[in-house]
């Protein structure tokens, strides 16, 4: 054993223990000593002796290997899985976010940590989509920021690094049939049962495409005259209606004798092949295509359920009724028909009139009083 005491480098003493273990083994240890003098650094010397001699030397301890924070293109796999996927959002939600992924935040941001993408980059992002509409940029955004907050619950990053505002948006005229162009449409699309049924099932009850394509028999009580949207189909996908509920819709009397008239026995869906294989949806945007060519209107398949709600909206049905039929999840939607409504608007104006009326009549009244 032995103990050297020399000057250190920066000031003070090293110094420097060897010892040797009667198994040949040698422990030795240098370091700078935790005082100013030499004798005082020789005593600590010799106490560090003995512990060493005791305990032995104490192993390093290694230190924990913090993991990297990845990019947006090694996180995006994880986010598709573990957010979209295990959340039991729907097909078309999931595919939704992975084009954004894909085609906009990827190509942009792909290579950038996650605790890395500021603000300014954010800017950028919203300059590079310039060429979009508004409403296609904010859900870009919001698809980022749903990215970066499930980022930091799941303890890859601290915080989220930047700030991401929307971008404002109009919300222009909802296109829909007028009532003369609907019975039109009607018309033409007589001399085919399928073709019939979409454009009643869409005009005259609401559903939505995917609604139409999901419809079984099942789902119609012609005895009632009510159907029952149960479920929705996207590209062999079939779940919920948008909204998360089903809901129950009557059936106008010409509704009620199509579906009577198509009843089959070819399969359990009302709108389906003559070998009993469903409609797909490319199937019925081409059916719809066509008749409305014949018609002379405005071709589309969601432009039948904004006639629905526009045709109540205008005959003046109540914006919560409108609301239950059409399945609309936040009432500021069915609001957006409301202006439809000449009944509304003009019990408006008589509500004005009649206030103005009053403080009319307690005015006269509070001038004859003497």
């Amino acid at each position: 054993m032995s103990v050297t005491i020399r000057p250190y480098v920066n000031g003070g003493w090293e110094v420097d223990i060897r010892i040797e273990l009667p198994d040949g083994t040698t422990i030795r240890e240098r370091k700078k000593a935790p005082t100013s003098s030499k004798a005082a650094a020789q005593r600590w010397a010799e106490a560090r002796e003995r512990v060493l001699l005791i305990q032995g030397k104490p192993k390093r301890v290694k230190k924990e290997e913090v993991p990297e924070t990845p990019t947006l293109k090694e996180f995006a796999p994880r986010f598709l899985s573990g957010y979209a996927t295990a959340n039991r959002l729907k097909p078309s939600g999931i595919a939704g976010k992975k084009s954004i992924l894909n085609v906009h935040l990827i190509p942009l941001l792909g290579d950038k940590r996650l605790d890395a993408i500021l603000t300014e980059d954010v800017q950028h992002l919203k300059s590079a989509l310039g060429h979009r509409s508004p409403k296609t940029a904010n859900n870009v955004l919001t698809v980022l920021g749903v990215m970066l907050r499930t980022a930091v619950e799941w303890g890859s990053i601290e915080r989220v690094p930047c700030s991401i505002k929307m971008l404002p948006t109009t919300k222009g005229a909802v296109a829909f049939h007028d009532f003369d162009a609907f019975e039109r449409l009607v018309e033409a699309a007589r001399n085919d049962r399928q073709t019939h049924l979409i454009v009643l099932l869409g005009g005259e009850a609401g559903l939505r495409c995917g609604e139409m394509m999901a419809l079984e028999w099942t789902d119609v009580d012609l005895n009632k005259r009510q159907l029952c949207v149960a479920r929705s189909e996207w590209k062999g996908h079939v779940t919920v209606p948008k909204g998360g509920r089903l809901r129950y819709v009557p059936l106008t009397r010409r509704l009620t004798e199509a579906l009577r008239d198509a009843r089959h026995l070819r399969g359990p869906r009302v709108l389906s092949e003559a070998d009993g294989a469903p409609l797909t949806q490319k199937v019925v945007q081409v059916l719809m295509r066509k008749v409305a060519k014949r018609a002379n209107v405005t071709r589309g398949v969601h432009i039948l359920r904004h006639t629905f709600c526009s045709h109540l909206a205008m005959r003046g049905a109540p914006a919560r009724a409108i609301q239950e039929l059409a399945g609309h999840q936040d009432l500021a939607t069915t609001q957006g028909y409301m202006h439809l409504s000449p009944a509304a608007l003009d019990a408006a104006i008589r509500l004005l009139e009649t206030g103005t009326e009053s403080r009319g009549d307690m005015l006269e009244a509070a001038g004859n009083r003497p």
